[in-house]
C-alpha cells in the first residue's frame, strides 16, 4: 500500500533548512541565524521562521540572546562530560532496541562502513573518515524500534560539533576505528547487551580524548572526535 504523502509546514521547512545549515557546518557555534537570511533563502515571509527558531532553541540547537538574536549554540566544557554519557546511555539503549532488527543488508552496511573507515585511517582522509563515523552511528540508530534515540542524538550532537574534529586529534581516528571494529564484532554475535556497553566506553572514550585537548590547550570540541 503507497504511504500518505507527508505534507511539511513552512515552519517546518525553515527548521529543516537551518538544521542543514549546522549539521553541514556551514555555520558555526555562535554565528548568527538571522530570519532575513533564511526568509531569502527559502523564499517565505519570516513568520514561519521566527517559530522554526523558537523550537530549535527550545531543543538546544540555537541560544536566543538578548540585543544579538539567533545564534548556533556550542557545549561549553562543563557540559561536554553530561552530554557524553547522554550519547553513551541513548546510543546503548538504540542497539538494545533496535538491533534484534538488524537484517542481513544492515549487516553488511555496516561492514563495508568498517572496511571504508580502514581505508580512511590508513590514508588519514581526515574527511572521510569524519563521513564514515557518522555514517556507522546512523547505521546503528536509526531502525524503526529507536526512533526517539536517533531524534535525541542528532540533537545532542549537535550540541558539541564543530570545530576541528579528527583533524586536530589524528590519533583519535584509529581509536575510534577500532572501537567500531569491536562494536560491529558484538552486533553480528547479537551480543547486542555487549554491543551497548561498547557504545558507552565509545562515548567516554571520545569525551576523554577531548578532556586531554582541553588540558592540552587546544580546545577542541567536536562531535567528529568519537
Amino acid at each position: 500500500m503507497a504511504q500518505p504523502p507527508i505534507y511539511l509546514t513552512k515552519s517546518d521547512l525553515a527548521r529543516r533548512h537551518i538544521q542543514g545549515l549546522i549539521l553541514s557546518k556551514a555555520v558555526r557555534p555562535g554565528d548568527r541565524i538571522t530570519t532575513r537570511e533564511v526568509s531569502e533563502a527559502l523564499g517565505m515571509s519570516e513568520t514561519p521562521i521566527r517559530e522554526a527558531i523558537r523550537s530549535l532553541a527550545s531543543e538546544g540547537w540555537l541560544e536566543v540572546q538578548s540585543h544579538v538574536g539567533a545564534v548556533v549554540a556550542s557545549a561549553g566544557s562543563e557540559q561536554l562530560r553530561e552530554i557524553f554519557i547522554l550519547r553513551g546511555l541513548i546510543g546503548a539503549l538504540a542497539v538494545e532496541l533496535g538491533g534484534p532488527s538488524y537484517d542481513a543488508d544492515r549487516l553488511a552496511q555496516i561492514d563495508a562502513n568498517v572496511e571504508a573507515s580502514v581505508a580512511a585511517v590508513r590514508s588519514g582522509d581526515v574527511e572521510a573518515y569524519t563521513r564514515l563515523n557518522h555514517e556507522f552511528h546512523m547505521l546503528l540508530t536509526d531502525t524503526p524500534n529507536s526512533q526517539w534515540c536517533l531524534r535525541l542524538l542528532v540533537n545532542l550532537r549537535a550540541l558539541t560539533a564543530v570545530h576541528h574534529g579528527f583533524a586536530a586529534l589524528p590519533r583519535r581516528m584509529a581509536e575510534s576505528l577500532a572501537e567500531h571494529e569491536a562494536i560491529r564484532d558484538a552486533v553480528r554475535r547479537r551480543e547486542f547487551g555487549r554491543a551497548a556497553e561498547l557504545i558507552k566506553q565509545h562515548e567516554q572514550a571520545g569525551f576523554d580524548a577531548l578532556s586531554r585537548a582541553f588540558v592540552g590547550g587546544q580546545h577542541v570540541i567536536a562531535e567528529e572526535a568519537v
